[in-house]
């Protein structure tokens, strides 16, 4: 599954797969990023992956140049995916879900079907973005798919778990943002006094757990606990 590099600029580039997002497809970025770190950190200023591509910044054009005329050449396998799956307890009571009983209702499903069908399902956290510690995750039932708000609201608070488009996320910090607040989780996302800040790491995967408003209120803020499956 070798992908094609896209030249943007003389200073930046893409890898980039013409695949849905996948396991198989992840394990090869995750290769690649393996094999950026290790063979070609020193030329470049920075590097990010999305869901079907890797982006690349230079230092130099001629290193970006040097890249492309050996990329034909580079023998690479796919990495394996962790095993990790981490349980992140959510509270779907109203007080924290505005917009969960419309979005049942436009589904035609009660908030009981809903919530369920949130949280039957392994996600796989293909990477980071928009904010620190983001999860960008693969998995969401293509019934609970739904466009994002036409008009983003200014402050979607911290914890909040949510669906945009075809994918669900949770805000690991206040923020403005356009997509549909279902519930909240009380674990943190993100502390950048801890090394490393996020706990998780792309390749693990998601379970989402509901618990009652009382359990939120009383939750201690530690990390989730992680098993293997």
């Amino acid at each position: 599954m070798r992908p094609h590099y896209m030249e943007i600029t003389p200073l930046m580039g893409e890898l980039v797969w013409n695949e849905a997002p996948n396991d198989e497809l992840l394990s090869w970025q995750i290769g690649y990023m393996d094999f950026l770190k290790k063979n070609w950190s020193e030329k470049i200023k920075e590097f990010r992956q999305g869901f079907t591509r890797i982006s690349v910044v230079w230092k130099k054009e001629l290193f970006q140049i040097e890249f492309k005329n050996s990329l034909s050449e580079t023998q690479l396998k796919p990495l394996p995916l962790p095993e990790d799956v981490w349980e992140i307890p959510v509270c779907y009571h109203e007080e924290f879900a505005p917009d969960l009983i419309l979005l049942a209702e436009q589904k035609k499903l009660t908030p009981s079907q809903f919530i369920e069908l949130h949280s039957c399902v392994l996600y796989r956290i293909h990477f980071f973005g928009f904010l620190p510690g983001f999860f960008y995750l693969n998995g969401l039932p293509e019934i609970l798919h739904t466009p994002r708000k036409s008009v983003p609201i200014l402050s979607v608070p911290r914890g909040s778990v949510a669906i945009g488009g075809g994918q669900t996320g949770i805000y690991p910090g206040e923020s403005p943002g356009g997509w549909h607040i279902i519930g909240r989780t009380p674990i943190s996302l993100f502390d950048p006094v801890t090394d490393p800040p996020v706990w998780a790491q792309p390749g693990d995967r998601i379970k989402f757990r509901a618990i009652r408003l009382e359990e939120f209120k009383n939750w201690p803020d530690i990390k989730p606990i992680s098993s293997r499956k």
